[in-house]
């Protein structure tokens, strides 16, 4: 059974606009690390999870509506857990109809329970929409793969498509691609991203990489593990002492878009918004 299968997700739930910090429902990283061969005491990656919401709002004391985008950073820890995302949008409607004094509270009130949740401390940054609209539409560092011309006839996860170039030289570059799409492992339903790939290495075969990255179309995965298993292919077929950063975008279901970055270096990738998003 997927730890996701008690979740409310693919069920039909009723939707309170009442504050209710019970909606949210954990699901432990640990399994899911094991299941892909990982020792959760010694990840060989940093990360985090960086979601971005944008139906976001509550009431003032005087009844009247506000509204904001929030980005929430989930860290990665041995022990901590990740929020369903259905769970994590029903718990985030039932502000709609609760009065907050100010925007503090709600911040507070945020990263309270999502900490706990995810026992793990998660960073929240509440922004109005004129910020929104001043930070604009940005577009993935490095080359895009999509216009090479590759014949794919694989569309089932495959990691033996990946490959170095033959006699690859060592080098330095960021590649990224808008065609990564998997399914949710309890609905199927489809999840669309784009994914930005840096790396210090022998040189991949980019048509390898490409092949590789549409061969999750039919893979049944949340999208942080889809990202993580990028990321342990890439440094398996890259070798000890490779540099590599993998950065997924994915777009958002009920106003909630999911972006998980794993890497070998330590640090936070830029929260961008695309196109798409």
């Amino acid at each position: 059974m997927h730890p996701a299968e008690q979740s409310p997700l693919g069920k039909t739930s009723e939707y309170s606009g009442i504050y209710t910090p019970s909606l949210l429902y954990p699901i432990p990283r640990q399994p899911i690390w094991e299941g892909l061969g990982l020792d959760p005491q010694r990840l060989p990656f940093h990360g985090a999870d960086v979601w971005n919401s944008y139906e976001v709002s509550w009431l003032t004391p005087s009844g009247k509506p506000e509204v904001a985008v929030v980005e929430f950073v989930f860290p990665l820890t041995s022990s901590s857990r990740i929020v369903e995302s259905k769970s994590f949008k029903l718990y985030l409607n039932s502000f709609n109809q609760t009065v907050f004094s100010d925007r503090a509270e709600v911040l507070r009130t945020l990263e309270s329970d999502l900490s706990v949740t995810a026992q793990a401390p998660v960073l929240v940054r509440v922004q109005d929409t004129h910020r929104i609209q001043q930070l604009g539409i940005a577009r993935l560092p490095g080359e895009c793969l999509d216009d090479m011309d590759v014949r794919i006839s694989s569309y089932e996860y495959d990691p033996g498509l990946l490959r170095l170039l033959p006699g690859a030289r060592q080098v330095r570059e960021t590649l990224n691609s808008n065609l990564l799409k998997s399914n949710c492992p309890v609905t199927g339903q489809p999840d669309w991203a784009s994914v930005m790939i840096s790396y210090s290495g022998p040189a991949i075969d980019r048509a390898s990489l490409l092949q590789y990255l549409v061969s999750f179309r039919q893979h049944r995965d949340f999208h942080e593990q889809c990202v993580e298993r990028i990321f342990l292919d890439l440094q398996r077929l890259l070798g000890e002492g490779c540099e590599l950063s993998v950065h997924a975008r994915y777009l958002r279901r009920g106003g909630l878009d999911i972006n998980p970055w794993r890497s070998t270096q330590p640090g936070m990738p830029d929260n961008l918004r695309l196109a798409r998003q």
